[in-house]
């Protein structure tokens, strides 16, 4: 007998996110106005990220700041001098630096490169815009405004302790409210999803954006199809 889809059973909270492990949003926003620096006054564990998180008082507001490789408690975390774990405007940082949480668009709190071990670099300026590597290789395009965090995230070595039994894997991805393990909807039976039986799904993948959730998988109210061709 089959079982409601997985796109039928998120509606019902069985994979809402645990916002009981999360210790509040960790944003430049919370940074105080007029703050010349802050002190790190405690580093936390943080069940529903990858990383640390450490406890920085600006001008007697305690905010959340996702730490560097090497935080310390004592160490003060300015805004002007490009050195290791300053926030800094990506105008006032010399190109070839390593940076992380960078804001897309001036304000935003910090958008991108936050995930532990991860680090992009500024590799050239040009007038009101800043060209950022991704560690992905992409490059991004972003206003000279934008804020980040000068070195490496914290926890850079959590991808190499290997987790050996899927039950290690299962409790990591549990505490991060991620559904997990995921199977492919071609390797499932035909009542259990609309790809399932055997060999490849043999009808099409786009559907209707009126479509039943049952129904909702592949390409939704796709525009196009076939691949895109380059110019």
């Amino acid at each position: 007998m089959g079982k409601n889809l997985r796109q039928q059973r998120r509606g019902k909270g069985k994979y809402r996110p645990p916002a009981h492990r999360y210790l509040g949003p960790v944003s430049y926003r919370f940074i105080p106005q007029g703050a010349a620096a802050g002190v790190v006054e405690d580093i936390v564990d943080a069940p529903g990220k990858t990383t640390p998180l450490a406890v920085v008082n600006f001008a007697g507001a305690k905010v959340l700041y996702l730490p560097h490789q090497g935080t310390k408690v004592g160490e003060q975390i300015g805004f002007e001098n490009p050195d290791a774990g300053s926030i800094v405007e990506l105008r006032k940082i010399p190109e070839g630096t390593k940076i992380y949480n960078i804001e897309l668009r001036p304000g935003d709190g910090g958008k991108i490169c936050r995930t532990s071990g991860s680090s992009a670099t500024l590799i050239s300026r040009e007038g009101d815009r800043c060209i950022v590597l991704m560690p992905s290789k992409q490059k991004k395009v972003l206003r000279a405004g934008c804020r980040a965090t000068i070195g490496t995230v914290a926890g850079f070595a959590r991808v190499e302790k290997p987790f050996r039994k899927a039950g290690n894997k299962w409790h990591a991805m549990r505490a991060l409210g991620r559904l997990y393990p995921r199977v492919s909807g071609v390797a499932m039976n035909p009542v259990d999803h609309p790809f399932g039986g055997k060999g490849k799904p043999g009808k099409h993948k786009t559907v209707k954006r009126s479509m039943p959730p049952g129904k909702k998988v592949g390409s939704v109210a796709a525009r196009r199809m076939g691949k895109k061709k380059r110019k």
